[in-house]
């Protein structure tokens, strides 16, 4: 736990570090430093206090070679991020929630961290419940997968990464960049988390076009009170399409 941390810490320094050199100016970096550490604490409560799913798995990893139990382990849970994702983009309550993330001006690394604080309790009772039904994961599996998604604060670095025709393949900065854009024709585009295969599959999928704008048209939190109260905001979708639209 205490290494996993020092490597976030060092991960988050270092390409904050890069993006302020390839492109300088303001950032949120300060609202998203505090959705951090109201999101460790939430974490660190959560994993004492709140309801697990502990009734059993369809597949137990640990009968499973790992080169096997691996990526089944990484495919269900990116499937099921996947799934998530798209309802927090047509669900009008869980885009109050998500709408936080979208509200950052300027995405950078640090946006991986703009979470409202109870989205992890909401994902704890439905679809990571549901991985743990599907299959019950090794602490070798669970490691492995805690350092892969660190991967997250490099898709959402503001650097002008794009993988062009390989962009079905991974994830990367311009492919997220798309997804997090402020223009319409852009909206509910490329919601996988790791592998875009699922946005091929169900519709989703767009090659990155360009570097566009990001944030809401709603703003963005402007204190620790705004912060920790977003999704009461009465104008929390007012930037969205209709439910469907892309």
């Amino acid at each position: 736990m205490l290494l996993l941390l020092g490597v976030t810490l060092a991960l988050m320094a270092g390409l904050t570090a890069v993006e302020r050199w390839r492109n300088p100016g303001a950032t949120d970096w300060a609202i998203n430093l505090q959705s951090w550490v109201i999101n460790m604490a939430i974490a660190l409560m959560a994993s004492h206090f709140w309801p697990r799913w502990l009734g059993g798995s369809l597949i137990d990893a640990a009968r499973l070679p790992l080169w096997l139990g691996l990526p089944l382990f990484f495919l269900l849970r990116d499937f099921l991020e996947w799934f998530y994702h798209l309802c927090q983009h047509r669900i009008p309550a869980l885009w109050a929630i998500h709408s936080l993330h979208h509200s950052d001006p300027e995405m950078t690394a640090l946006t991986t961290n703009r979470h409202f604080w109870g989205d992890q309790l909401v994902k704890s009772l439905t679809i990571w419940s549901a991985t743990g039904m599907l299959i019950d994961a090794t602490d070798t599996i669970l490691a492995i997968y805690g350092a892969v998604s660190l991967y997250n604060y490099f898709i959402h670095a503001n650097l002008r990464i794009d993988f062009g025709r390989l962009s079905w393949l991974l994830n990367c900065p311009a492919y997220h960049r798309r997804h997090h854009s402020r223009l319409p024709e852009h909206y509910d585009s490329n919601l996988a988390a790791l592998f875009p295969i699922w946005d091929v599959l169900f519709g989703t999928y767009r090659r990155p076009d360009g570097w566009p704008p990001c944030g809401l048209d709603e703003g963005k939190p402007e204190s620790l009170t705004e912060l920790v109260t977003w999704p009461v905001r009465s104008r929390a979708d007012a930037d969205k399409p209709a439910l469907g639209e892309a």
